[in-house]
């Protein structure tokens, strides 16, 4: 507990971002940073609530409540208001193995939760968090620690994403060999090629895989499992295989005018741009560039706002993003979206923010539908056409959607990035292991035990629990360590 009245008496305060018209020009976090009695006075809002739901990490209708790495945020909080950071640190990496990415990309599911946001604004936890990890690789708190024992025991761990570098840090913990297989020229998956380096410094991945690999987890990039290496290989040479591979099979948009040039799919065209700029600073032109062009963005997720905010920085002529959702109420609704749900409301994510101060209005478009694409003589895309729709939902959850008459448009654009969503991993592993997968195609691995029908076989994260949160993915990793630790040593040492 920090101080008994500290959420009646100070106002919740977040750090400022840089001007949006201004960062646009560059790709550089867009953060500003609070200074230490700020976050002292932020820290002693975290109240004596009782049952913190902000830990509690549950999938509800609506979406996550509360933390699912259940980080110990009040024990935390207390510290950092007391001044003790260092000790806040040691009570955050209980939890959490990566909070600087947390801290930076997590939508903060803790915040939605928090009991002070049920008459109030809740505590400021996620930028707590990275402050506490950002002052500690500052002050060299943050060292390699290798166990002092090994086991013997070889694990391999496929893919480099969340998942996977969660669970290769706990089982390297617990003193087990590890080796992560990544298809890409760098280590981090998804936290390295598939958020923009505005939202995640690259350098801060790579400051942690650094850490990791002085801790003495072995990483081989260029590698594809399944292709270049066949995963039967690896579990006939290592004691347990681990499955991290994420869900990177886009969900496909079957509409007429699919193949047209200037219709692409959302994630290559974020990993060749960040590839590009980690690469060479985009001079090797490796990318596809929406530099003025009319662009249209179909998908109203994360991964739609990134690639708002990427088209922006590369100088497109103007930006749309299209949704099939309703926009959302100013207020939470307490029926439909109660408290300690993550509460929809309406908000201007950083890059409709940036869209804005551009060209004056939130770029988004609500209740649309892409009816088709439409190019000119020589194939490329000129136009979309839309109609609004209606939305409803059965008793059983299922979505359809109902073209409203007389609604339809036509868009100009030279430039359509799909960003709807993901249908479950790739199959390559899945067919050569003969796994079982659930009715949406990801590995089939009770959650809590995260072992495939395929014996010293275990996955985790996106594929096993499709599309998801960078915390569950953590999560999860941190979990299937556990049970594999317990499979080869018959008991664990890990939580």
């Amino acid at each position: 507990m920090s101080t008994p009245t500290g959420f009646m008496e100070f106002n919740r305060q977040l750090p400022g971002d840089r001007s949006p018209s201004e960062r646009v020009k560059d790709w550089q976090e867009f953060h500003k940073h609070m200074s230490d009695e700020e976050l002292r006075t932020q820290g002693s809002r975290c109240m004596d609530c009782g049952t913190p739901f902000c830990h509690t990490g549950i999938d509800m209708t609506g979406g996550t409540s509360g933390c699912p790495v259940h980080n110990l945020i009040p024990e935390w909080n207390s510290l950092v208001h007391r001044g003790l950071w260092k000790e806040a640190l040691d009570r955050l990496h209980k939890t959490n193995n990566f909070p600087e990415f947390t801290g930076r990309v997590c939508p903060a599911p803790c915040e939605g939760s928090c009991t002070v946001g049920l008459i109030g604004q809740p505590v400021t936890i996620k930028t707590i968090e990275q402050a506490i990890i950002d002052k500690g690789f500052e002050e060299g708190w943050v060292v390699p620690e290798p166990p002092e024992h090994r086991t013997g025991r070889r694990v391999a761990v496929v893919g480099s994403g969340p998942s996977g570098l969660a669970c290769a840090a706990q089982l390297n913990k617990a003193g087990h060999e590890v080796t992560v297989f990544e298809r890409s020229d760098r280590i981090g998956g998804l936290l390295m090629y598939g958020i923009p380096t505005m939202k995640l410094d690259k350098a801060v991945v790579q400051c942690r895989v650094d850490l990791l690999a002085a801790e003495g987890i072995k990483f081989v990039t260029n590698t594809e499992i399944g292709r270049d290496i066949m995963t039967q290989q690896l579990v006939d040479e290592y004691d347990a295989v681990v499955l991290c591979g994420g869900a990177a099979k886009p969900r496909e948009f079957n509409i007429e005018g699919t193949e047209l040039n200037g219709v692409q799919y959302a994630m290559p065209f974020l990993n060749q741009t960040i590839k590009s700029y980690l690469d060479s600073g985009l001079e090797d032109g490796q990318f596809l560039s929406a530099e003025g062009k009319d662009v249209i963005v179909i998908g109203g997720g994360d991964t739609g706002s990134d690639c708002v905010a990427t088209a922006l920085r590369h100088g497109c002529r103007s930006i749309t993003q299209f949704g099939t959702h309703t926009k959302a109420p100013l207020e939470r609704d307490p029926i439909q979206n109660p408290w300690p749900q993550f509460p929809n409301v309406y908000t201007l994510d950083y890059a409709q923010e940036e869209a804005k101060a551009l060209y004056g209005s939130d770029p988004r478009e609500f209740s649309i539908m892409t009816t088709r694409f439409v190019g000119d003589e020589e194939g490329n895309l000129k136009e979309l056409h839309t109609v609004q729709i209606k939305r409803s939902v059965d008793e059983t959850g299922r979505k359809s959607y109902e073209p409203v008459p007389g609604t339809e448009q036509v868009f100009p654009a030279q430039l359509a990035l799909i960003a709807i969503g993901f249908d479950g991993p790739e199959s390559t592993i899945i067919d050569e292991l003969n796994l079982e997968t659930d009715r949406r195609s990801n590995v089939k691995a009770r959650y809590g035990k995260y072992n495939t029908n395929v014996d010293k076989v275990f996955a985790a994260g996106d594929m096993r629990r499709g599309q998801s949160l960078v915390v569950w993915a953590i999560h999860e990793g941190r979990e299937a360590a556990r049970e594999v630790d317990k499979f080869l040593m018959g008991a664990t040492v890990l939580a």
